[in-house]
Parts: C-alpha cells; sequence; structure tokens
C-alpha cells in the first residue's frame, strides 16, 4: 500500500533561504530512491516562508530507506535551526 503524505514547513523569518536550500537540496536524491513514486518540494507564493514536501512512497520499507538515506540525515541535522514549525499529513488518494 502506497503512503503520500504533505509536510508542511514554516521557516523563521530569517531562515527562508536556508529553508529553500535544504528541502531543493532533498528532491533529486529523493527521486531516485527506490520505492519513490513522488516528491515534490512546493513554496506558498502569498507566504515565502510555507513550504510543503509532498511525498508518495511505494510501502513503508520505501519511506524507513528514505528516512536512512545520507540526503535525508543532512538535511535532518540541520533544518531544525532555520525552522519555527512543521507538521505532517498522511494523505489518502481518493479517485
Amino acid at each position: 500500500m502506497t503512503i503520500t503524505k504533505k509536510v508542511t514547513f514554516i521557516a523563521k523569518k530569517d531562515g527562508v533561504d536556508k529553508m529553500k536550500e535544504l528541502l531543493t537540496a532533498m528532491v533529486k536524491p529523493s527521486k531516485a530512491e527506490d520505492g519513490c513514486i513522488f516528491y515534490d518540494i512546493f513554496q506558498c507564493k502569498a507566504r515565502p516562508e510555507k513550504f510543503f514536501a509532498v511525498e508518495t512512497w511505494r510501502d513503508e520499507a520505501a519511506l524507513e530507506g528514505h528516512k536512512a538515506s545520507e540526503h535525508y540525515k543532512i538535511y535532518k541535522s540541520s533544518y531544525e535551526q532555520y525552522c519555527e514549525d512543521k507538521y505532517s499529513d498522511e494523505l489518502e488518494v481518493l479517485g
């Protein structure tokens, strides 16, 4: 069963550029991972401090593999100093 998530990041006022850099660096290597079906980062035009990661993984094992990757470890150890808030929503595909 696939897993689709939307992760919302609210960057600190002085952290927008760094958050954008960190999140953008995740796209290419994440898309290359086994089990990645969809992975993109979006920035809200009306609120540039607000970012969304939308990702779909083949299964729980693929998602866990993503969390064990080197690029994920770099992001995970770096983002908090630039991020004011972060939360996730698991999504269900309809239709």
